[in-house]
C-alpha cells in the first residue's frame, strides 16, 4: 500500500527535495522519509482551555509510541475551545474547529492521526473534522480532574456550582463558603469530573470504538493516561498499515452502542447534538428519535453526579466504561470493531467491576429508566429533549402557566424581582437561545429558579427553552426545542400565562391553546433582523442546521475524503 505521505516525501524530484529539505530543517534524520507512516498528532492544547492545558505532555507520550512502532510523528495545533471562557458560547465555534481539523489533516502529509481533546466541544469537533477526511484515527482524551474537595467531602465541577449558587441565592450558604468551595473544586489538570459533557463525550468516543478501551475515565494526572497515550501511538501506526479508517469503526452499530452506553452512564443531553453531527459527517443515518427508541428502556447503571453521588475518579477505580459495556452485554452490538483491532465485546470480555456502589448491576440500578426522552407536540414539532434521570419524578407530568423570557438578558433582569408573577407550579420559558437565535445555542437551559420560589424550599421547576444545558446540570429541564424561536418555531409564540403541558411518559410537549389562536400569532410574528453582517458569526447564522440535525453547517454534512490535492509549486 502506498502511503499518502509518499506524495510529499517519496518524490525523487524538485518537489520531493523541497518537502524533505524543509522538514530536515527541524533536525530529523534522513531515514525518517524512507517509507515510515507519518502520524499527525492533532493537539487542542491551549492555556485558554484549562481542561486541555496538559495535552502537550500527552502528545509527547503519543510520539514515543509512534517512534517505537516505526512511524514518524508530527504534532500540529488546531484552535481550542475553552468551555468556561469563550463567548457567546463554545458551541458556536465547534463547527469552526471541525473545519480547522478537517482541512489541517487533508492538506498535510499525514497517513493517520491521533486526536487529542478534552474540553466539551473539542472532542466532537475533532471527531467531526477527522470523520470528513476518513483516515485511520485514534482519539485520546485528556481525562477528568481529581475529585473536588470542600468541608471534608467531595464536590463535583459544575453540578455543585449550580447547587451552591442556588444555596447562596436562597440564603442557605454564605459568600465566604461559596468562595472557599471555588478554591477546592478544581485541584488538577483535566476536564470536569462529573458526568458532564466532557466526560460524556470521552465515554462516547470509547463506546464508538474510536478511543482505546479504558480511555475515558483515567484521571488526567494519573500516569496510566500517559501509558495509554504511548500505546495509542504504537497502535495508530498499525492502523495505517491495516488501512483501518474511521468509516470502518464509526458504523451504525457503533452509534447505537454509544446511545445505549450514554443511557446507562447518565450522559449529557449534549451527546444528542454531537453524535448526530458526527454521524452526519461519516454518512451514517441517525435521527433524533433513535436516542429515545434505543435508550428509553435501559436503566441508569452509573451513580455519578449530576444524576447520582460519585465522580469520574471513582468511576475509573470502579472499572470505567469497560465495566459498563460488559454489564450491558448482549444489549450492545458486541461485534462492532474498535481501534484496538478487536471488537468491543472482545475488548471488554473480562472487564472487572471493583465497586458496585458506583457501577450497578441490572438487578439493582440507580434508576429503572434512563436515557434521553425525545418530546414532540405542537410546542416542539421537530422535537425537544429531556434527561429524566436528572429530573424530579413528580414534575415529569405537569401542567402550568408560562412565565416567558424573550432573551437571556430579559431573564437575568427579571428573575430575581420579588414582584415577578411566578410560583412553583409555573413553567419558565426562555426564547432566543437556539443555534441561530443566540447565536450558538448556549448552556442556559437550566435557568436558576426565582429566589421567591427558592425561599419556600422548592428546588426544581419545569423549564423549557431552545437552549442546551451543561452536562453537569440537573433539573426538569426541556431543551433543544425545535424549530427554535429565532426561525419562527412555536416557542416564539408562547406568551405569559399560556398553559403548557409536559407529559414525559407519553413523550408530549404541548402549548394548550387552540389552533386558531396559534395561527393568528404565527401570522403576526416577524423575525428579528440579522445581528451580524460579517465574519464567522454571519456564516454561522446563515448555515447552521437545527438542533435535531446536530447544529452542523448545511455545507459540512458528509465528507470530502483524503485525496491529495494538486501540488503547490
Amino acid at each position: 500500500m502506498e502511503l499518502r505521505s509518499a506524495q510529499w516525501f517519496g518524490k525523487r524530484d524538485r518537489d520531493g527535495f523541497i518537502h524533505r529539505s524543509w522538514m530536515r530543517a527541524e533536525g530529523f534524520a534522513p531515514d525518517v522519509f524512507d517509507g515510515r507512516p507519518v502520524i499527525g498528532i492533532c493537539n487542542s492544547w491551549s492555556e485558554l482551555t484549562s481542561c486541555n492545558v496538559h495535552l502537550r505532555r500527552v502528545a509527547e507520550a503519543v510520539k514515543r509510541g509512534v517512534w517505537e512502532a516505526g512511524g514518524f510523528p508530527l504534532e500540529f495545533p488546531t484552535i481550542s475551545l475553552g468551555e468556561t471562557y469563550m463567548r457567546p458560547t463554545t458551541m458556536m465555534f465547534r463547527n469552526l474547529m471541525s473545519m480547522d481539523v478537517e482541512e489541517s489533516i487533508r492538506a498535510n502529509p499525514v497517513d493517520g492521526v491521533v486526536l487529542l481533546s478534552g474540553c466539551d466541544k473539542t472532542t466532537p469537533a475533532q471527531l467531526m473534522g477527522a470523520a470528513s477526511v476518513d483516515l485511520p484515527a485514534i482519539m485520546v482524551t485528556g481525562g477528568p480532574m481529581l475529585n473536588g474537595k470542600f468541608q471534608g467531602g467531595d464536590i463535583g465541577s459544575g453540578t455543585m456550582v449550580w447547587q451552591f449558587s442556588e444555596d447562596v441565592r436562597a440564603g442557605r450558604m454564605t459568600w465566604a463558603e461559596f468562595f472557599d468551595a471555588e478554591a477546592g473544586q478544581s485541584r488538577s489538570n483535566g476536564h470536569c469530573m462529573t458526568m458532564g459533557t466532557a466526560s460524556t463525550m470521552a465515554s462516547m468516543a470509547e463506546a464508538l470504538g474510536i478511543a482505546p478501551t479504558g480511555n475515558a475515565a483515567i484521571p488526567a494526572v494519573d500516569s496510566r493516561r500517559y501509558a495509554l497515550a504511548q500505546l495509542a501511538g504504537r497502535r495508530i501506526v498499525a492502523m495505517v498499515h491495516e488501512d483501518l479508517r474511521m468509516s470502518k469503526i464509526l458504523t451504525r452499530q457503533a452509534f447505537e452502542n454509544a446511545i445505549r452506553v450514554n443511557a446507562a452512564i447518565g450522559g449529557s443531553t449534549n451527546a444528542v447534538i454531537h453524535l448526530l453531527a458526527i454521524a452526519g459527517r461519516i454518512g451514517v443515518p441517525l435521527e433524533l428519535d433513535d436516542f429515545d427508541r434505543l435508550g428509553r428502556d435501559l436503566p441508569l447503571l452509573v451513580d455519578l453526579q449530576p444524576s447520582g453521588r460519585f465522580l469520574m475518579e471513582d468511576f475509573y477505580y470502579a472499572g470505567g466504561v469497560p465495566a459498563v459495556v460488559r454489564e450491558l452485554g448482549e444489549r450492545l452490538h458486541r461485534d462492532a470493531l474498535t481501534v484496538n483491532g478487536t471488537t468491543i465485546g472482545e475488548a471488554t470480555a473480562e472487564a472487572p467491576c471493583w465497586n458496585r456502589e458506583v457501577i450497578r448491576t441490572f438487578d439493582a440500578p440507580v434508576r429503572e429508566r434512563a436515557g434521553i426522552a425525545v418530546l414532540r407536540g405542537n410546542l416542539a414539532p421537530s422535537g425537544a429533549v429531556i434527561k429524566p434521570s436528572a429530573a424530579t419524578p413528580s414534575l415529569l407530568t405537569h401542567r402550568g402557566r408560562a412565565v416567558v423570557f424573550e432573551t437571556i438578558e430579559d431573564f437575568k433582569a427579571r428573575i430575581d424581582d420579588p414582584d415577578l408573577d411566578v410560583d412553583a407550579s409555573c413553567v419558565l420559558v426562555l426564547k432566543g437561545a437556539g443555534p441561530r437565535g443566540y447565536p450558538g445555542m448556549p448552556e442556559t437551559g437550566n435557568m436558576p429558579l426565582p429566589p421567591k420560589v427558592l425561599a419556600t424550599g422548592v428546588t426544581d421547576m419545569v423549564r423549557i427553552s431552545d437552549a442546551r444545558m451543561s452536562g453537569t446540570a440537573y433539573g426538569t429541564v426541556v431543551l433543544h426545542t425545535s424549530p427554535e424561536a429565532a426561525v419562527g418555531g412555536t416557542l416564539a409564540l408562547v406568551r405569559n400565562g399560556d398553559p403548557i403541558e409536559l407529559d414525559v411518559p407519553n413523550r408530549r410537549l404541548t402549548l394548550a391553546i387552540d389552533d386558531a389562536e396559534l395561527a393568528r400569532r404565527r401570522a403576526a410574528w416577524t423575525p428579528a433582523p440579522p445581528e451580524f453582517a460579517r465574519g464567522y458569526a454571519n456564516l454561522y447564522t446563515q448555515h447552521v442546521l437545527g438542533a435535531e440535525r446536530g447544529a452542523d453547517f448545511d455545507f459540512l454534512v458528509g465528507g470530502s475524503g483524503s485525496a491529495v490535492a494538486r501540488e503547490m509549486h
